[in-house]
C-alpha cells in the first residue's frame, strides 16, 4: 500500500471543468479522502468535447471529454481520473487502469419540459432538445407510437444551458440524463423520469468510472475500495454490447443490465439493447439475462452477454440501422 510519507500529499484528482464533472468529481473526492486518510485536490482540464462547439455525432462522441484527462495522467500530472463512463471509449488502454466504478447513480433519462409536461402530454409537433442520436431515435419512435411527431433539435451545452432554452420558450422540453441532474442537486426540476421500457440510457449512464496510470498499482488498490461489483457486472455487460455493435457513444445506441433480485440475494441480469435510426421509423431491441458473476473479478458473464445480444442484434439488421447520424 501507499507509503506512510506519501500520506500527508494531496491525491492530484483530474476533472473537466464542467459544472457537473466539479460536483461528481468532488463527490468522489469525498469518498478517497474518507477511504485512503490523504487530502485530495481537484485538477481541472479542459478537454475536447469541451471546447468544440460542433455535434457530437458529427466529432465522433468517443473519448473526445476523456483524452486530455488520460494525456495528464500518463504524463504524471495527476494521479487519477474521474470520468462519466459513458463517456468512455471501450477499448481500455493497457497503460491505464479503471481503478473503479462506484455505486451507479440513476440510470434513466430525464424530460424537463414547459408547464411541468409529460412526454405524453407534449404537443404535436413539440421541440425537444438533445444532443443525442440514441435519444433522438427513441423519442422520436415513442411520438410514433403515440400517433403525433416531436421535432428533436440538437443541442450543446452544460445542464444549465440545456435548461435555460426551456425557460426560454425556446424549447418545449429537453432530455438529460437524470444522473446528472441528481449530481447538481436539479433532479426535482424534472418533469418526468423516462421509463427504460420506452427510452433505454447509453450504455455506462449514471456511472462513473476513476482511472489511473497502470504502473501505480498501490493507488490502483486504493482505489479499488470504492468499486461496486454490482455496477461493474452491469456496466460491462453494457459495454460489451456497444463494443461487439463496433458503435461510439455518439451511435443512436441504448443498452441497460437489471440486476434482478429474490429475497436473499441478487440472482440474475437483465440486458436490454436498443438500435435505431434517429427518425424513429424503425427500431431493433432485444433483450437477454444471465446470472451474476459470483466473483467481482469474473468479467466473463457480462462479456458474453453483452457480445451474444450485439450478435442476435446485428442478425435482426441492427447495422443497417447504425449507419444513420443525426444531422
Amino acid at each position: 500500500m501507499t507509503d506512510s510519507t506519501t500520506r500527508g500529499t494531496p491525491l492530484r484528482l483530474g476533472t473537466r471543468r464542467s459544472k457537473l464533472a466539479v460536483a461528481q468529481s468532488g463527490q468522489v473526492a469525498d469518498a478517497v479522502r474518507e477511504l485512503t486518510g490523504r487530502p485530495v485536490e481537484l485538477v481541472e482540464i479542459t478537454t475536447y468535447g469541451d471546447t468544440s462547439r460542433e455535434q457530437l455525432a458529427r466529432i465522433g462522441g468517443t473519448g473526445v471529454f476523456v483524452s486530455a484527462l488520460r494525456d495528464a495522467l500518463l504524463a504524471g500530472e495527476i494521479d487519477f481520473a474521474v470520468h462519466s463512463l459513458k463517456d468512455l471509449p471501450t477499448a481500455q488502454p493497457d497503460d491505464l487502469t479503471l481503478a473503479a466504478v462506484p455505486r451507479r447513480e440513476d440510470p434513466r433519462d430525464a424530460l424537463i419540459a414547459r408547464d411541468g409536461l409529460a412526454f405524453e402530454e407534449l404537443p404535436d409537433g413539440a421541440r425537444v432538445g438533445t444532443g443525442s442520436p440514441r435519444r433522438m431515435a427513441q423519442l422520436n419512435a415513442w411520438a410514433r407510437q403515440l400517433g403525433r411527431r416531436i421535432e428533436a433539435v440538437p443541442i450543446r451545452g452544460n445542464v444549465d444551458t440545456r435548461i435555460a432554452f426551456v425557460e426560454k420558450g425556446e424549447l418545449d422540453g429537453v432530455v438529460l440524463a437524470a444522473a446528472g441532474l441528481t449530481r447538481i442537486g436539479r433532479i426535482d426540476e424534472a418533469t418526468q423520469l423516462l421509463s427504460p421500457d420506452m427510452v433505454l440510457p447509453a450504455p455506462g449512464q449514471g456511472a462513473l468510472a476513476v482511472e489511473c496510470a497502470a504502473v501505480n498499482a498501490d493507488l490502483a488498490a486504493e482505489l479499488a475500495g470504492l468499486d461496486d461489483p454490482f455496477t461493474r457486472a452491469a456496466v460491462t455487460a453494457e459495454r460489451s454490447l456497444l463494443a461487439a455493435l463496433e458503435a461510439g457513444c455518439s451511435a443512436p445506441v441504448g443498452a441497460l443490465a437489471d440486476l434482478q433480485a429474490d429475497e436473499q440475494a441478487v440472482t440474475e441480469m437483465r440486458l436490454r439493447g436498443v438500435v435505431g435510426t434517429t427518425d424513429g421509423s424503425a427500431l431493433v431491441q432485444l433483450s437477454t439475462t444471465g446470472h451474476v458473476p459470483a466473483s467481482p473479478d469474473d468479467a466473463t458473464t457480462p462479456l458474453r452477454m453483452g457480445r451474444e445480444l450485439a450478435a442476435e442484434m446485428l442478425a435482426k439488421g441492427a447495422a443497417g440501422l447504425m449507419g444513420e447520424r443525426a444531422l
